[in-house]
């Protein structure tokens, strides 16, 4: 299993819109091959980013998903969010699951390379 963290770092002026946003999204990762689950996380601080948790089957179906039609038409909405929302940059974050207290007999995800979204660096 992998684990996909997105840190976004929002203006608290903007945290309405940003989280109006989310609760408008297409959902079409929810289709996808492999998808588990999605969860939106608002920070109790200011300062700290919202956390956007994905959980994926395996890295690869979570590959496909970042290299589908589906990811480009599910991310057309967030682009149009003005620049002012962000008070930072998003920091991508993916961790594989070595184990999870509610799947005992979970097999962990193989150690994998880096993550390049645009391909090899």
């Amino acid at each position: 299993m992998l684990a996909v963290a997105n840190r976004i770092y929002v203006n608290p002026d903007h945290a309405d819109l940003f989280e109006d946003t989310f609760q408008r999204r297409a959902g079409l990762v929810d289709r996808m091959p492999g998808f588990i689950s999605n969860q939106v996380l608002r920070p109790v601080n200011p300062s700290d980013p919202y956390i956007i948790l994905t959980f994926w089957q395996s890295r690869a179906e979570f590959e496909a998903w970042v290299q589908s039609d589906e990811f480009r038409k599910g991310h057309a909405v967030s682009g149009t969010l003005p620049k002012d929302v962000f008070s930072g940059p998003s920091k991508l974050e993916i961790h594989e699951i070595i184990q999870d207290s509610t799947q005992p007999d979970l097999r962990p995800e193989p150690r994998g390379e880096p993550f390049h979204p645009h391909g090899p660096a």
